[in-house]
């Protein structure tokens, strides 16, 4: 089993690794970004189209989110464009919609296209936690998370079926592999990965809401506020997708001086 991991993990740099030219992270990119975006604007198109989305003429909140949106998407192009990496964002044509669920969620695919459930709006309370939450979601994106971690499940689903032909001919290797293969990949691969997209989303998105004038410190009581909102509903750490509240509000005070470094509040 140790030699299938070191196989994962050789395929993976050998196959289509690259580093991140914002984030300086390698990461393997089997899918091209072109291609992505346009089942992104698809999905995204069928989605709302199947859901309540607020007219911004006539609400406060979709318009609030709106404004934060294009706040941040226009200190990203400006970020980008100062380090010379505006083609990075080739074929982003943001949008910004605010939809009617009570769960609290919000989401960014790539291309631009972005959603925030309104009973995410309980737990904001204000405009620059939004703005955090908000700048996180569209880091995921504009990092490259998604491609990311469907490249990471699409290597380990080779692996699969490479180990299946392997000992197709033993019932009892091809039991024992299916029973600690999946589970092992899950937790020592897939999960540890995503937790560090979900700090590397939190450390760019707190930059980029500062950078978009809204103040990164109110990361801090937003988290708190979410943690107390989902208390006991959460798996340990090692078995889920996120970091703990406590491992991630942690991280973040870690990454505030750099985020207040480019923070200059929004002219009113």
């Amino acid at each position: 089993m140790k030699k299938l991991f070191i196989l994962f993990t050789v395929l993976s740099f050998l196959i289509a690794c690259t580093t991140n030219k914002v984030t300086g992270r390698k990461q393997l990119a089997l899918f091209g970004e072109t291609t992505l975006q346009q089942q992104a604007l698809s999905e995204y198109q069928s989605f709302l189209s199947q859901n309540k989305v607020i007219n911004s003429s006539s609400n406060k909140d979709a318009e609030m989110v709106k404004r934060v949106g294009n706040r941040i998407a226009q200190a990203i192009t400006n970020y980008y464009t100062q380090k010379g990496l505006a083609d990075e964002l080739n074929g982003y044509k943001w949008e910004f919609n605010l939809v009617d669920s009570k769960e609290v969620n919000a989401w960014c695919m790539p291309g631009g296209k972005v959603v925030v459930y309104t009973g995410l709006l309980n737990i904001t309370q204000n405009e620059a936690a939004l703005a955090v939450v908000m700048g996180h979601e569209i880091t995921h994106a504009v990092a490259h998370h998604g491609n990311e971690r469907m490249s990471q499940v699409a290597v380990a689903q080779g692996l699969e079926i490479v180990g299946n032909i392997a000992t197709a001919n033993n019932p009892k290797y091809n039991t024992l592999f299916n029973n600690i293969f999946a589970p092992t990949a899950q937790i020592a691969v897939l999960l540890p990965n995503s937790r560090n997209q979900e700090y590397e989303a939190d450390h760019f998105g707190l930059n980029f809401a500062a950078m978009a004038g809204y103040n990164p410190q109110e990361a801090i009581p937003f988290w708190k506020r979410m943690a107390a909102a989902s208390a006991g509903q959460k798996p340990p750490e090692f078995l889920s997708t996120h970091p703990s509240d406590e491992n991630r509000i942690a991280r973040l005070e870690g990454f505030m001086p750099e985020a207040l470094s480019y923070y200059k509040p929004v002219k009113k």
